[in-house]
């Protein structure tokens, strides 16, 4: 992420009295979704309808019940305690005990490695309490068992894409779509990789002919005008958004169009968008999210709070709702709260330097001043030139009684702000943006 994205992103937080988000940013290792927000920054606002990891954990479930059934009877039938355990750890999935469910599926493994199902429904549980890591390991378990399954390795693909492993997650994708042209998902999944790696012109190259010929796939309509707004061409992929949105009556086309012109700081067409789709489908994941972004940015904290908070009653681990929540309430000094939402997003997503930023904050705000050193450390560590972290250790250093670490901070605070002065003499206006 560039200083110029993070300085508008967070500037706010760093002020005596802060205002809580809405952070306009440039893709990162945030991780989750690119089609639907889910981090407070606007980091993977891409609106793209369906591609967020509960809808993908809904469909490919229905693809590892068979392999449920058949291979249960295959493997146990003469082993009833594997047996069991399976039976167990199926019907605990079922009834949205993950943990359990987690459990049960490594006892078996730990006896049967070679179960198939047993590896792709554990994937599946670990991918639905965010543990992306150890849902790609499950998922390339279960490919390796075997590799001509198609839904498998989209599964693996899709894991790699929630984790935020893009160039992974464009690997699969391609091949997998090099071997069938004509699968759309694919072609848009693919298409949403680039956008969040910031090969916007390579994903607007890749949809444009198969939207001509789907007009009707929200989606795929979705992730090209977005592809077109991170691609310079603002008016064109609004205009498509917007155009999507009336034509369709389409929840998850309103939130795309939000999603882009929240970005976009439209606010009050965004809150349009946002209540079109709220009240045709309240219970979008991510809807919330966005809708709370909106009232956040309008000055609504309250109802910014309640917003996430109802987000993150159905997806405990969305990592945006738990992010932004934890700045509306680090805003409202509820400092215990807001640690602890800022503590379960860097759960979610340990590589946001944004939630570890956020975090520094609190701990400075509560006395613990040696605990935000270390993690505004973290932060300049990953990223040297977002200058806000520089100014908080400038101060902290000095308030340590270490003034050549304050010093060494300050320098390079005037140098950020001297090279933002000098690219912002010699930036142009985008002719197109609205």
């Amino acid at each position: 992420m560039n200083s110029t994205a993070k300085r508008a992103k967070t500037a706010h937080l760093a002020q005596n009295k802060p205002k809580p988000p809405i952070r306009k940013a440039s893709p990162e290792r945030d991780t989750v979704s690119a089609s639907l927000p889910r981090t407070r920054g606007l980091e993977h606002l891409q609106p793209s309808s369906s591609f967020n990891f509960r809808s993908w954990r809904v469909g490919v479930s229905w693809l590892a019940a068979p392999l449920v059934l058949v291979l249960a009877h295959g493997v146990f039938a003469q082993a009833p305690d594997p047996q069991q355990l399976f039976q167990e750890a199926a019907e605990a999935q079922q009834h949205g005990d993950a943990a359990l469910a987690a459990r049960k599926y490594q006892e078996l493994l730990r006896l049967h490695p070679e179960v198939l199902a047993a590896h792709a429904n554990l994937g599946l549980v670990f991918g639905s309490l965010g543990r992306f890591d150890e849902a790609v390991a499950q998922f390339r378990a279960a490919v390796a068992l075997a590799p001509g399954d198609r839904s498998l390795r989209t599964n693996l693909a899709m894991a790699y894409y929630q984790k935020g492993d893009l160039p992974n997650a464009i690997r699969e994708f391609s091949s997998l779509l090099k071997e069938a042209p004509g699968d759309i998902q694919t072609a848009t999944l693919l298409g949403n990789c680039y956008v969040r790696q910031g090969h916007a012109a390579q994903a607007v190259s890749l949809l444009t002919p198969l939207a001509a010929s789907h007009p009707d796939d929200v989606s795929l309509q979705l992730t090209l005008g977005w592809g077109l707004v991170r691609a310079g061409r603002t008016k064109e992929g609004l205009e498509r958004i917007d155009k999507l949105a009336q034509q369709t009556n389409s929840a998850e086309a309103y939130m795309g169009a939000a999603t882009a012109q929240l970005r976009l700081e439209a606010l009050d067409q965004a809150r349009r968008n946002v209540d079109a789709a709220l009240r045709l489908n309240p219970h979008l994941p991510g809807l919330h999210t966005l809708s709370g972004m909106i009232a956040a940015d309008f000055g609504d904290y309250e109802g910014a709070e309640a917003a996430f908070e109802k987000e993150l009653e159905a997806n405990p681990s969305d990592f945006q709702a738990q992010l932004n929540l934890g700045s509306v309430l680090y805003s409202q000094r509820k400092l215990d709260a807001a640690r602890e939402h800022l503590e379960r997003a860097l759960e979610l997503a340990p590589a946001s330097t944004q939630a570890l930023y956020d975090l520094a904050l609190v701990e400075r705000a509560q006395g613990h001043v040696e605990a935000a050193v270390k993690d505004l450390e973290k932060v300049v560590g990953k990223d040297a030139q977002w200058m806000d972290p520089h100014v908080e250790l400038a101060a902290l250093y000095y308030r340590l009684n270490r003034p050549q670490d304050g010093a060494r901070e300050k320098q390079i605070v005037d140098r950020l702000a001297n090279e933002q002065r000098t690219s912002s003499k010699g930036r142009d206006v985008n002719p197109q943006t609205p």
